[in-house]
C-alpha cells in the first residue's frame, strides 16, 4: 500500500522571529540526521507515492542526502516530490541537482516581495533573491512551483499586499500557499508587543485574505482549500492526503504520521532521533480518521 511520506529536515541557518516549528543550527549533524532518516525508511519499508521535505530548512541538505533518502523508499512511478526551499538558500546548480536526484516539486517560502515586509519577518533574503530563486528552479526544469505568501504581516497594507500579489504572478509558478500570521507563544514576534502593534488588526487581516484569494482567482490560481491556491492540475497531491484523511509516515524529529489507523508523533529532539535505532514514537490517537475528523478535515476543501 503507497502511502504519502513526510520528511521533517529540522535544519536551519537562524530562527525566524514568527516560526514555532521545531528547528536547530547545528548543519554539522547532516551527515547522521541523513543515516538515521535512512534508516528508519527502509525499518518501516515505506512505499510511497508523494514525498514531502518540510523543515526548518530541506535545501540546507546537498543533493546527495536528498538522494540517499530517496533511494531508501518505493516511490511509484509518478509521485509528486516536494522539497521546501528558502531563496537565499539556493543557485541554478544546486536546483539543478535536486532535480537530478528526483525532487519534482519545489515550494519556495516567499512570504513577500515587498523587503520592508521581509526585513520584519527576519528573512534572509529579499524580493530580489526570491524572484531569482524561481527562475532559476525554472531554469533548472521544475514546471511544478510553488510560492508560500504571508499576509497580515508587520508593515503590509492591501496596496503592498496587491503589489506581492501583481509581481508573483507573472513568475513561472503554479501553485500559492496563502497563510495568514499567526503569534505563537514562545516565539520572538510572541514577546514583542513593538511587532504586535505594527500587525493589522482582525478585520483588516480579514480584507487582506479576501483580496488575495480575488485577485489569484483572477490570474489562475483556483482555490482548492482555506490556503492554497492552483492552476489546475497543480494542487499539492501530498497535503491534499492531510486533508482527506489518507495515511502518510512521518520521519524526523517532531515529524506526525498517520498509520494502520494510529496517529503519532516523535519527539523534537534532533539527539534523541539519531541516537536511536528506530525513532521514537507517541501514540497521540488510536482510532484516527473518524467521522467527525474526515468532516473537519474535508470542510477546508472547497471540493
Amino acid at each position: 500500500m503507497y502511502r504519502g511520506l513526510y520528511i521533517h529536515v529540522p535544519f536551519c541557518k537562524r530562527k525566524c522571529p514568527y516560526c514555532d516549528f521545531y528547528s536547530v543550527t547545528k548543519t554539522e549533524l547532516a551527515d547522521d540526521y541523513t543515516a538515521a532518516v535512512v534508516r528508519n525508511i527502509k525499518a518501516q519499508n515505506v512505499k510511497a507515492d508523494t514525498v514531502y521535505f518540510g523543515g526548518g530548512t530541506p535545501s540546507l541538505l546537498s543533493a546527495k542526502q536528498i538522494y540517499s533518502m530517496l533511494s531508501a523508499a518505493e516511490i511509484a512511478y509518478g509521485s509528486e516530490i516536494t522539497m521546501e526551499c528558502n531563496p537565499n538558500s539556493v543557485d541554478e546548480k544546486y536546483l539543478a541537482d535536486i532535480f537530478s536526484a528526483g525532487v519534482n516539486r519545489i515550494s519556495f517560502g516567499v512570504q513577500s516581495l515587498s523587503d520592508k515586509e521581509l526585513s520584519a519577518l527576519g528573512r534572509l533574503h529579499n524580493a530580489e533573491t526570491a524572484v531569482n530563486a524561481i527562475n532559476s528552479a525554472y531554469k533548472a526544469g521544475f514546471r511544478n512551483i510553488s510560492a508560500d505568501l504571508m499576509l497580515a504581516t508587520a508593515y503590509q497594507t492591501k496596496e503592498t499586499l496587491a503589489e506581492t500579489i501583481e509581481k508573483l504572478v507573472k513568475l513561472p509558478i503554479c501553485h500559492v500557499s496563502a497563510y495568514m500570521l499567526k503569534i505563537e507563544e514562545g516565539t520572538a514576534y510572541g514577546k514583542s508587543e513593538t511587532i504586535q502593534s505594527l500587525i493589522p488588526n482582525e478585520d483588516e487581516t480579514a480584507d487582506m485574505y479576501l483580496e488575495a484569494v480575488q485577485m489569484l482567482e483572477e490570474n489562475g490560481f483556483a482555490q482548492y482549500e482555506i490556503s492554497n491556491f492552483a492552476h489546475k492540475g497543480c494542487e499539492s497531491r501530498h497535503n491534499l492526503k492531510y486533508w482527506r484523511c489518507e495515511e502518510y509516515y512521518g520521519i524526523g524529529p517532531s515529524a506526525h504520521s498517520y498509520v494502520d489507523g494510529v496517529r503519532k508523533a516523535c519527539p523534537p529532539s534532533i539527539e534523541r532521533f539519531i541516537n536511536s535505532e528506530l525513532q521514537e514514537e507517541i501514540v497521540t490517537e488510536e482510532n484516527g480518521g473518524a467521522d467527525d475528523e474526515k468532516i473537519m478535515l474535508a470542510l477546508r476543501l472547497t471540493q
